[in-house]
């Protein structure tokens, strides 16, 4: 028999402020698992910050690095895992969360409006793309990502004024209510 092949419990995507590192490591904490988030793998890689990133290297250098630390980390992280807020763009990055999907992986979007976003993500220079007018960088960018987020993923959670453990159990609750489903149309 072949091994069968490690891919992590539940992924998180969703845009800056959403939560998705501290629900991820909620959710690690009451499974007993490791929490993986691809932003430290791709500062870990680069040995600096993501905000430097950008300015040294340019958003294409950053895109190529969350790229392969997502690539990586689907295919090797048995445990919880949060995307960053723009690794969903990429087109690899679709096709092996569909894939990942297809095999029974879940994805859950985190969604935030832009009044509960605000407070969590502070609008502060380490966020390279909310620069100049943050609050307005927020809502185009949410513009543009959230029909990716919506395609990725299996489930989305309002994550409006939630603390992570609150996010944790709707989460718990959506794989349940998914769980059902595939049980009610395994016996039809």
């Amino acid at each position: 028999m072949l091994p069968t092949p490690q891919r992590p419990r539940i992924v998180l995507v969703g845009p800056p402020g959403s939560g998705k590192s501290t629900v991820a490591a909620a959710l690690a904490d009451r499974w007993q698992l490791a929490a993986r988030d691809t932003d430290t793998d791709v500062e870990t890689a680069a040995g600096k910050p993501i905000a430097e990133i950008f300015v040294d290297d340019g958003e294409p250098h950053f895109r190529a690095l969350e790229r392969d630390a997502v690539l990586r980390a689907l295919a090797e992280h048995d445990g919880v895992l949060a995307l960053g807020g723009g690794a969903v763009l990429h087109a690899d990055t679709q096709t092996a969360l569909a894939s990942y999907r297809a095999d029974g992986g879940v994805v859950v979007f985190l969604d935030v409006t832009l009044a509960h976003a605000a407070p969590r993500v502070g609008f502060n220079q380490s966020r390279p793309l909310l620069l100049g007018n943050p609050r307005a960088q927020w809502q185009a960018l949410m513009e543009a990502r959230r029909p990716v987020y919506e395609q990725v993923a299996t489930v989305r959670v309002l994550t409006d004024g939630l603390r992570p453990a609150d996010v944790a159990v709707l989460i718990e609750q959506e794989l349940a209510a998914l769980r059902c489903a595939a049980a009610d149309g395994s016996e039809a």
